[in-house]
Parts: structure tokens; sequence; C-alpha cells
């Protein structure tokens, strides 16, 4: 006899089936369906949010860390746009999602029921499959074709609207059990030959990264390509995870939003090797090229819809990453001679003596600081350093603080450290919580601004409704610093006065009280303005097994 199942069914055991432990959400009453089959199914623990911002925004950080796909689960029409900031930011950094959204009944769709909009439409234009299920029957194939193109390169978020008279509906169809897809592929091995070639004729070679490659795992295999080409690797402005280790000589920084400043960064680079990245994203418009005329791109992509898509290349390679750069490398060493490998040394050299310099020149101009009251972020972020274990994961949205972050803790492994994608904030706060589910063993700090930290406040309360361990710090500067700092550079690109206030920027007048929101919300917390008293609080935080907050006033 034939098994029937309800539409419900289908989809949890759709999870079920793909490995799915959570779903992250904040539900109504058209999501009661998948609530009320929980019980049956105890490997899924429903990660409960206050907001919908806090749900999406812990998924995206869970999906990027464990390299599952998370699973959201939202309330029609309002839930879902209160889900929009972070939605986009987890399209930005193609993050394998899964958003749902409950709907009223297919049977009153013509009535316009209460809170009832056409989700599909909404959620589209950040997605890279948005569909309603109009059957039961059609589920099991809308979940196949959602896990499949969720994990697709690029990566990304898919959205699926379930109605509630869907989900109660039964049928014959069954679940359709997951794929094993091999999928990883070696570029063309002429342009790979191709490749080679350029770069074998490089004098200046650049290399740029993007996320690609700690998602690939290849991290070890562009260090390798790095220092036998002895040529700087910079990095994508946004940026999610640690690509090239940060203490490494020919490590650089992230580029600037602009063209014209990624052109300065890049120099007289004659050969450019673009990776795994969105290149570039921009804030403001420079009529010239990022690039040398001289200069040779080649880009290695995963992903054909990034490949050449913002500039002409000398060479494209599509495939998988580090797969990729393995050939290139291989390719290489078969037309360099002893004069190309001197040089590569040379340019190495030359990189660490530049590198050694900086930070010098870094802690000459921190040291003037160091006894700072408010605390200066330097001063915080090595009292940070001291205070965790070694094996401690970072999620960082400090922004205007992140180049002393870098400067003090190194990052040399994928899976230390998770920064933000997509530029809308408040992320940090739901992020801790999504890499400490998916790395319950390994301590967790996330270090968030104030301004940034009041968007997702909320995450408080998930993290102690399920004793979810993570240290949050504010980085509390009582201001949106970064605004400041963006209405100089707009006052001087458009030729304005420079010499006016800066309106609406100040966090002040009444002060944000952490303490007392982290403590309403069942989070121990605690505000330190001593530089000594830092350490000591990051320890017992970390200690105390227990999710907690520290506020801490810097200068600004």
């Amino acid at each position: 006899m034939t098994r029937s199942y309800k539409g419900k069914q289908i989809f949890m055991e759709s999870l079920v089936a793909h490995g799915v432990e959570y779903i992250f959400g904040n539900p109504g009453t058209t999501e009661l369906p998948i609530i009320d089959s929980l019980s049956d199914y105890p490997r899924i623990r429903y990660i409960l949010a206050l907001h919908e911002s806090v749900a999406v925004g812990a998924a995206n950080y869970y999906a990027q860390a464990s390299h599952k796909t998370g699973v959201v689960n939202l309330h029609v029409a309002p839930g879902l746009g209160n889900a929009v900031g972070m939605l986009f930011n987890a399209y930005e950094a193609h993050t394998p999602l899964l958003v749902t959204a409950g709907q009223q009944d297919t049977r009153m769709r013509h009535r316009e029921p209460l809170l009832s909009a056409d989700l599909v439409a909404m959620a589209a234009p950040l997605s890279k499959w948005s569909v309603q299920a109009e059957s039961a029957r059609e589920l099991p194939q809308i979940m196949h074709l959602a896990f499949k193109i969720a994990n697709d390169q690029p990566q990304g978020p898919v959205f699926l609207s379930l109605p509630i008279d869907v989900m109660e509906e039964e049928t014959d169809a069954s679940p359709l059990p997951p794929s094993n897809r091999f999928v990883r592929s070696v570029p063309d091995p002429v342009g790979v030959a191709s490749a080679a070639e350029v770069m074998a004729r490089s004098r200046q070679p650049v290399i740029i990264c993007g996320d690609g490659i700690a998602q690939a795992g290849a991290m070890d295999d562009l260090v390798r390509l790095a220092e036998f080409l002895g040529a700087p690797v910079w990095f994508e402005p946004l940026h999610h995870h640690v690509n090239f280790p940060s203490s490494h000589p020919n490590c650089r920084d992230r580029l600037p939003l602009d063209h014209g400043s990624v052109r300065h960064c890049v120099g007289e680079a004659d050969a450019i090797l673009l990776v795994g990245g969105n290149f570039f994203e921009e804030m403001w418009y420079n009529s010239k090229s990022p690039f040398p005329e001289i200069a040779k791109l080649v880009q290695l992509e995963p992903s054909p819809d990034r490949l050449a898509r913002n500039f002409s290349v000398t060479v494209g390679l599509l495939g998988d990453i580090g797969a990729g750069l393995r050939a290139l490398l291989e390719a290489m060493n078969q037309r360099i001679d002893d004069d190309f490998r001197a040089q590569a040394q040379e340019r190495n050299a030359n990189l660490g003596q530049i590198r050694a310099l900086e930070e010098a020149a870094y802690e000459k101009r921190t040291e003037k600081q160091w006894h700072n009251r408010p605390v200066s972020p330097s001063r915080l972020m090595a009292e940070v350093k001291n205070a965790m274990p070694k094996d401690t994961i970072i999620v960082n949205e400090t922004i205007t603080a992140s180049a002393d972050l870098k400067r003090r803790i190194p990052f040399d492994r994928i899976g230390d450290y998770y920064g933000t994608r997509g530029g809308g904030i408040g992320q940090a706060m739901p992020g801790g919580i999504g890499v400490k589910l998916a790395h319950p063993d390994r301590p967790v700090i996330a270090l968030s601004g104030d301004g940034s930290a009041m968007y997702t406040i909320q995450a408080l309360w998930t993290a102690a409704h399920h004793g979810i361990p993570v240290v949050w710090i504010i980085v509390n500067n009582r201001t949106y610093r970064i605004l400041k700092i963006n209405m100089d550079t707009y006052r001087k690109r458009f030729g304005l006065p420079g010499d006016r206030p800066y309106p609406h920027t100040d966090l002040t007048d009444p002060d944000l009280e952490f303490v007392k929101l982290a403590e309403g919300l069942g989070v121990q917390a605690q505000r330190v303005t001593e530089p000594d008293a830092i350490a000591p609080a990051v320890r017992d935080a970390l200690e105390s097994g227990k999710p907690r907050l520290i506020d801490v006033l810097v200068k600004a």
C-alpha cells in the first residue's frame, strides 16, 4: 500500500534528509503546520527569534560557518518584509539559505485575506529562486530544487511560500532523497596554459581574492601561488572569511570602495589574478579604471555568472578554485626560469620589509593612545587578544575599528574569523549565535559597534532562551562614526565646505544603556571603562559558559 504524506510531512522529511539541524524563525499562524510538526522530528531544533532580522542573520552565519544550508521560517508579508535587510546581506554573501514563509489558504487568495501579499514577488529580487507551492504533490520537486539551487554556484538564498492548506493537503507523492553531487571541476587546460603564460611573463604580479577562497577551502593553494609569484594579496572590500593568512608578509589589506583608490593600491601591476569574488564593490563613483593600462587580467571563478562580468579579462578560467590554483601553479612551474624565481624571492623580501615598516609605524602611532580613557580601539583589541583562548572564533562588525582588530589579532586559518558582507548593519549580534551553533565546542566572541548592535539587540534574548554562550563586546563610541568619515569624503568629492557639523550621527541624549538592555533580555552584562579591566571581563565572560555582554566605552 502506497503511503500518503501531508505537505508538512514532505517539507519536514526533506529537511531531515538534507541534514538540517536548525530552523531559525519567528512564526505566526500560517506557520503552525511546521511548529506543530516539530515534536515529530526531534532531530530539528527551532531557534526562536523575537525579530525576523535576527532569524535570517543567525541562519546566514550558521550556514557560512557550518557549510550547510541554513533554513529560515518567517510569517507572511510583514515577517518577510522585516527580514529583507538581512536577506540582502545573505544574497550578497552568496549564502545557501532556504527561506520559507507561511501563506494564507489559497482558496482565499482573491479575497485579500489578513496579512497576505505576493510573497514570491517580494522575495524575488534577493533570491536565486522564488516560488510558491500550489499543491502538496509539487513539494517533493520543489524541495529538491530548493536545496539544489541554493547550493549551485554562485550559492545564495532561495524562497519558498507555503500556503497553510497546501501544508495540510495529503498526497501520494513522497519526498525525494538528496543527490550526491560531485561538482568540483578543473578549468580548461588550454585556458590554464594561457593564464600561466600571462603570469609567468609578469614582473609586478598582484593577486586580489574574495570569499570564494575560503568557501573552496583553497587558502593553502593561494599561499603557495602568492609565494611562487612574489605577489601581494589584496582582499575585496567586504568579506566574510579568512581567505589569506593575515600574518603572512604578502598579505596586504582590503581594497577601498572606489576604482581610483583600487588603482592606487595595485600600483604598476602588469598581471592581476582575480580569484573568487565580486570585483568590485563600489560606493563612490570614479571614472578611472581600477587597473593600470598595461595590466593583463586573469580571473578564476566557479561561477559563470561572475566570470568576466564587470571587466574584460585576458584569460577567464571557470572551475573549482582550489583545483584551478593548483593547475595554474603546476603550469607556471613548467614555464619559468631561474631569473623569474630570483625576482619572485626579491619581491617576497620587499613585501616582508614593507609589512615590518607598517607594523612599526602602527605601534608608534597607537603607543600614544595606550592609556587613553575612553579606551582606544587598538588597546581594546590588544586586551581581547590577551584574554581569548587560541581557538576562539571572532565575529566582527566593528566597522571603523576593524583595522585595529586585524592589526592586533592574527587570523591565519579559515573559520577563525567572520566579517560582514552586503553592508547592511546589525549582523554580528545574530551572527554570533549562528557561528556558535555551527561550532559549539569553540569560544565565540562577537564584536559590534553600538549603532550596529541596536539593529538586532533582540538576539540577546534568543541566546538566553536557548542557552547559546556567545560573548558580545560592544565597541561603544556613542556615534555612527562611519557616517562622519563618509561625510568628510562626500563633502570633499563634491566640493562642499568641510567645516560643518555632522547632524544626526551621535547616539547620545540619552545614552544607550547596553547593560540594562541586556539584563532586560536575560543576559548578564557589565560596562567597562578602564583599559586594565577589559581582559579580566572577557575571561570571566568566556569562563561563565553563558551568554554575556561587555559594553566597552571607546574613544570616538
